[in-house]
């Protein structure tokens, strides 16, 4: 039997041995280092949009975490298809439950759109603007918009497509009054492929400045320019029309002579129509209505005579309308405009419209304005009979009326 002393010594031993067993035992309660791992999958993770989230792995039930990431995935991969087809159409998200169509005519806030084979009149959504178009009026005949109807007659305009082309003046009542407003002007027709100048040889007279206003306004608006002299049953001699129209034709100009009365030139002028969206412009009383019913009679134009005490046109057409044609195509035509302002055009540019003036080499001045300057190599080629002088009378009065 162990003695006494054996036995205090054999406990003492025990007693060491479980002390170091509860240290071993509170060094291993200490917490571990959390692991870190991206949780977020490769694709996701090559975003870099969620730098900003916690990357600590969470303890979660078996399954959550790869049930977030799909859900998370779904999610992106939605709102980039609706992003993209958003950027591509740039048509509201309810396009597809609007009708394309066409406008034909527009009045104070309301328009008529011409739709497959019906025409229905709408009003003009109020969120359109045309404050940050530099235009006057937010539509214009020619437009292609998206209409809304809501089971009556009528209808709304929701939007208008991107135009492709416009034939565009100063607007009329803020030119030269308001600072912000000299640059503004007013669509007569968009969305058109050519340009019909009509003129008269008499009542009214031809009157080439208002001819040259209309090639420039054409070639700045990338529209094919055509030169209609209507009424050359009026004419003493025809020679004599041609031969002032001659410096046209030798620029390139197509130039058309016509009479709606007798009929002279109507085939050429259906054939020069036929297939393409033509905007008619001219001076009031030079027969561009009596020329549409002459090329179609079922159109049914109002006409109206020429003023016997002023020798001017009446005002036949009152608003900007679109006609079709049965043989192909359509004109819109236009109330007689007197006064055509060029806005946006500078003196500096005005020469590069004037190509056979451009050409004349020798002035004294390398700035030669080739109005008032000694030693003008242009008005000497004018007095030689090089240069027209009623195309130079043309360039000098729309040189002082620009800025």
């Amino acid at each position: 039997m162990p003695s006494r002393e054996v036995r205090r010594w054999k406990h003492y031993d025990a007693d060491k041995e479980m002390r170091q067993v509860r240290k071993q035992i509170k060094r291993n309660r200490k917490p571990k280092r959390v692991r870190r791992k991206d949780w977020m999958p490769n694709d996701l993770d090559a975003s870099h949009e969620f730098d900003d989230l916690p990357q600590s792995e969470r303890i979660m039930p078996r399954g959550e975490r790869e049930r977030r990431e799909a859900a998370m995935a779904a999610a992106l991969a939605a709102l980039e298809e609706e992003k993209l087809a958003e950027s591509e159409t740039h048509l509201p998200r309810e396009a597809h439950l609007q009708q394309q169509g066409v406008v034909v005519e527009v009045s104070s806030g309301l328009c008529r759109v011409a739709i497959d084979k019906r025409t229905l009149t709408c009003g003009i959504r109020g969120g359109l603007s045309a404050e940050e178009s530099g235009f006057t009026n937010v539509i214009a005949v020619g437009d292609v918009v998206l209409v809304s109807e809501d089971g009556t007659s009528q209808g709304v305009v929701e939007a208008i497509l991107p135009r492709r082309s416009v034939l565009a003046r100063p607007d009329v009542f803020h030119d030269g009054y308001r600072t912000r407003d000299r640059h503004r002007q007013q669509v007569i027709a968009a969305n058109v492929d050519q340009l019909l100048i009509v003129a008269s040889w008499r009542e009214p007279h031809l009157w080439p400045e208002l001819v040259d206003r209309y090639l420039i306004a054409a070639e700045r608006n990338h529209l094919s320019p055509i030169i209609c002299v209507n009424k050359v049953d009026l004419a003493e001699n025809v020679d004599l029309c041609q031969e002032a129209l001659q410096p046209y034709v030798g620029l390139g100009y197509r130039v058309l002579y016509t009479s709606a009365l007798s009929g002279e030139g109507v085939p050429k002028l259906r054939a020069a129509l036929h297939g393409h969206t033509t905007v008619l412009a001219g001076m009031s009383g030079v027969g561009k209505s009596s020329l549409l019913a002459a090329v179609e009679p079922g159109l049914q134009l109002r006409t109206r005579a020429v003023s016997e005490q002023s020798g001017e046109g009446k005002h036949t057409t009152t608003q900007v309308q679109m006609l079709k044609l049965e043989a192909g195509g359509s004109v819109i035509d236009t109330p007689g405009i007197r006064e055509f302002g060029l806005s946006g055009l500078v003196r500096g540019e005005l020469i590069q419209f004037y190509p056979e003036i451009a050409a004349v080499e020798g002035c004294r001045f390398s700035n030669c304005s080739h109005t008032h300057e000694p030693g003008c190599a242009v008005k000497a080629a004018v007095r030689q009979g090089i240069v027209s002088a009623t195309r130079y009378h043309s360039y000098k009065k729309i040189l002082q009326d620009l800025p």
